[in-house]
């Protein structure tokens, strides 16, 4: 079946005015935080550390995947092994699977008391390409479609010559032998995390810079598909997109923040010249992940704004009696969400628009005939999520 994935990046390729839009969920946390990793269970009570478990997290992945509403899937090799190869999840699926093919140490983040997030990142790659592509040590060449024929590549650059050096020698290794056995890749550049006496001062320039030079060796076979970086702002997005308009840009969510702190870093991102949206523990976080994914949709299709969405959501939520974390007007706020996979979130800076109430006026009631020509882009698309709930049986 034909991917979304290639069908939106080749019209982002042919026009870069294009408004489609890739969002991808990030379910690869299983290589970074241990036991922690698949969320905090349903049923925790209190402070307790319960946790889902790799069955149940796993088990979310199968469902957003045939909701269809992200073009990617990202995943660790083992789970990719047991959904990709075993199950041929994705035979049918407009969505393409994709594994994270490198951990340096920045991400070993196992009990989340670790040392080495706070120690300069150093290139490591526990995965293989012939284990993602075939599950086992070296593929045939009819075997390299069995599984993932995408991965994500990741460094950190702490503005140190010989660290960055041995990042990029790295980088280049994995590169040419991605190019050799037909494997494409994206690059995500997170924020540098350990520079000592000599953190650079402008961080969003430095990795734009980072980026601009060091793919400006590479030619077209072996570019990255499309860029994940850290979220700094609209004018460090535009300034990449403007510079080199072959560079498809994304972003990559951070910490979880609240549901309009996802929506809008999405919506504004979007109108600064990003293409891409890759989303972990925003997603994972979330109350009800296969609502929360919908409204991404909705926004990054410029079919309703972020405060709205938000208000939707919680009504979506009142409707399915799961209680949120947060009430509306807290879950209306903006924080300062981090960039690192090891940050978490700061106090709320800003307070979105005032609230309106969450049930949209003008949509109908179930069975009763919309006129479309009366409604609003956001009530259509209120119409068209009642109506897929219903089909659903949600």
């Amino acid at each position: 079946m034909e991917k979304s994935l290639d069908r939106k990046l080749a019209r982002i390729r042919a026009d870069s005015s294009s408004r489609d839009f890739i969002l991808a969920d990030a379910k690869d946390a299983d290589m970074a935080f241990g036991l922690a990793a698949p969320g905090r269970s349903p049923e925790y009570h209190g402070q307790e550390a319960r946790f889902r478990t790799l069955t149940e997290y796993r088990q979310l992945m199968r469902e957003i995947v045939l909701a269809g509403d992200v073009d990617i899937m990202l995943m660790s090799a083992s789970s990719s092994e047991i959904l990709t190869i075993q199950e041929r999840l994705f035979d049918q699926s407009p969505v393409t699977p994709a594994v994270r093919a490198n951990d340096a140490t920045d991400i070993w983040l196992a009990a989340g008391s670790g040392r080495y997030a706070s120690q300069p990142s150093r290139p490591f790659r526990t995965a293989t390409i012939d284990h993602i592509m075939c599950g086992k040590l070296e593929c045939e060449p009819h075997e390299r479609r069995l599984g993932a024929d995408l991965g994500l590549y990741s460094v950190t650059f702490n503005n140190d010559v010989e660290l960055d050096r041995a990042t990029l020698e790295a980088y280049k290794a994995f590169r040419l032998e991605a190019e050799a056995k037909g494997f494409r890749h994206f690059l995500e550049v997170f924020d540098p995390n350990a520079c000592g006496d000599h953190p650079p001062a402008d961080v969003a320039r430095f990795i734009n810079d980072h980026i601009a030079r060091a793919l400006a060796g590479v030619t077209s076979r072996g570019r990255p598909l499309f860029l994940k970086i850290p979220y700094h702002g609209p004018a460090a997005i535009e300034a990449l997109a403007r510079y080199d308009p072959t560079l498809v840009v994304g972003i990559l969510g951070g910490a979880a923040g609240t549901t309009f702190d996802a929506f809008h870093m999405l919506w504004e991102a979007k109108k600064a010249g990003a293409r891409v949206a890759l989303y972990g523990r925003k997603i994972n976080h979330a109350e009800h992940q296969l609502t929360f994914v919908r409204y991404l949709r909705l926004v990054a299709d410029e079919q309703i704004g972020p405060a709205e969405a938000v208000r939707a959501y919680h009504a979506d939520l009142a409707r399915l009696r799961i209680p949120p974390q947060r009430s509306l007007d807290e879950d209306l706020r903006r924080t300062a969400t981090a960039a690192a996979y090891s940050a978490t979130p700061r106090p709320a800076i800003k307070t979105a628009v005032l609230p309106r109430p969450a049930v949209l006026p003008g949509v109908p009631p179930p069975g009763a005939d919309p006129d479309f020509e009366r409604m609003t882009p956001a009530e259509k698309a209120r119409w068209n999520l009642e109506r897929w709930k219903r089909v659903l049986g949600w």
